[in-house]
């Protein structure tokens, strides 16, 4: 039963998926509108169960070998003074580069490739989906998975417009390569004037530094795909910031063709799945980059949808509920973001202070401490005993 399954997007969510399918003997197919898989990105946190999916991938030890290092935020004053310090290394835990951890995965991952495409429309019925592409020729599929990131093409098809699913959080953010010069070695340093944060981050295994930028805001109307209106965007939402380093990283930024923007949102939806359409990854549930745990969500949502199938004999009518039901808990935690964009982005002058006062109190780091370590000892990954099952054309 349903064997032959297209992934949409080659990202964390969809390399993870094919490889746990191909293991568990489905026949996976990744489309991907980009012409290889997608280098550069943020950085980005293996943690919780996470660790255990990758551990089990047999990648934990290069994923270690390829750590960022980073210890901590750093907030500065004008000047460049550091005014707080928290720390956020989390015990266990793992830091690397997004494209460090997709070109792991994609190493893994022997399946079938279609780089350069996307779909172009659906057509679900009691047997399969018929899948028109934008290149390639019309095909069959028993089951078609989005993990095509927050503005996914399959959940537009699938489920419905943006709107009804993308929540808005007041804020806007960017990140692109910066000059290493202007921040401290292994440390986040961050500049703050109210409704406003720019900021620096340097590895300490990566030569190449990023310039990040969040800014609160109404909603904006662009293109996500039109970087020169993203440019345009940041550059007047900074343009008045003329202390720090912030021109300075804003120059660096603003010139890097990689340069990223994108709103601050969330996707919330009641369902993951609809007939034989599911969603893995930002597509279903993106808690935003405020909640530090993109890859996490990714990697453990990706591998129970595989193992679901897996134990279900691939039939999605009890895979897809299973799924959902398994994986609730750990976005609905992960989602709640408030704290965090608090922290980053104080909206006023008077935040800045308070946030900046008690990131100096020796309770605050007390109470990160005992954080880090609680997340060290997350609940035990699932086991899945795939049920045997002759597959049939």
């Amino acid at each position: 039963m349903n064997e032959r399954i297209l992934i949409s997007g080659a990202s964390i969510a969809g390399l993870t998926l094919a490889h746990w399918l191909a293991r568990h003997g489905f026949q996976p197919t990744v489309v991907e509108r980009e012409r290889g898989p997608r280098t550069g990105g943020n950085g980005v946190d293996v943690r919780g169960q996470a660790i255990g999916v990758v551990e089990r991938m047999g990648i934990l030890p290069e994923i270690r070998a390829a750590a960022t290092d980073v210890r901590g935020m750093k907030f500065v004053d004008a000047r460049d003074r550091p005014v707080a310090r928290i720390g956020i290394q989390d015990p266990g835990g793992v830091e690397l580069m997004r494209g460090d951890l997709v070109a792991l995965l994609h190493r893994r991952t022997g399946v079938e490739y279609l780089f350069g495409d996307s779909i172009r429309a659906l057509a679900q019925d009691g047997d399969g989906v018929t899948v028109t592409f934008d290149h390639a020729g019309t095909r069959r599929f028993d089951l078609v998975v989005g993990a095509d990131g927050m503005h996914s093409n399959v959940r537009r098809l699938a489920f419905g417009p943006e709107e009804r699913f993308v929540r808005f959080k007041d804020h806007y953010f960017a990140f692109a390569d910066a000059d290493a010069s202007l921040g401290e070695d292994r440390w986040v340093t961050m500049y703050n004037t109210p409704g406003r944060m720019a900021g620096i981050y340097r590895s300490g295994n990566h030569a190449q530094a990023k310039a990040y930028f969040i800014f609160r805001s109404a909603p904006l109307s662009y293109d996500f795909r039109d970087v020169g209106r993203h440019k345009r965007l940041v550059g007047q939402a900074f343009a008045s910031d003329t202390s720090w380093h912030v021109q300075e990283l804003l120059g660096a930024g603003l010139a890097d063709p990689e340069f990223y923007f994108d709103a601050l949102s969330q996707v919330r939806m009641d369902s993951w799945s609809t007939g034989r359409v599911a969603l893995v990854g930002d597509a279903a549930w993106c808690a935003s980059p405020a909640s530090g745990a993109g890859a996490e969500l990714a990697l453990v949502g990706a591998y129970r949808l595989a193992g679901e199938l897996a134990a279900a004999g691939g039939d999605h009518r009890i895979a897809f509920p299973a799924y959902h039901a398994g994986h609730r808990a750990l976005v609905g935690k992960r989602q709640r973001i408030g704290t965090n964009v608090r922290l980053m982005v104080p909206k006023t002058s008077g935040g800045r202070w308070l946030r900046d006062t008690v990131a100096r109190l020796p309770l605050t780091r007390v109470m990160s401490a005992v954080e880090r370590l609680a997340r060290a000892k997350p609940p035990a990954l699932p086991e899945y005993a795939p049920v045997q099952v002759r597959w049939t054309q």
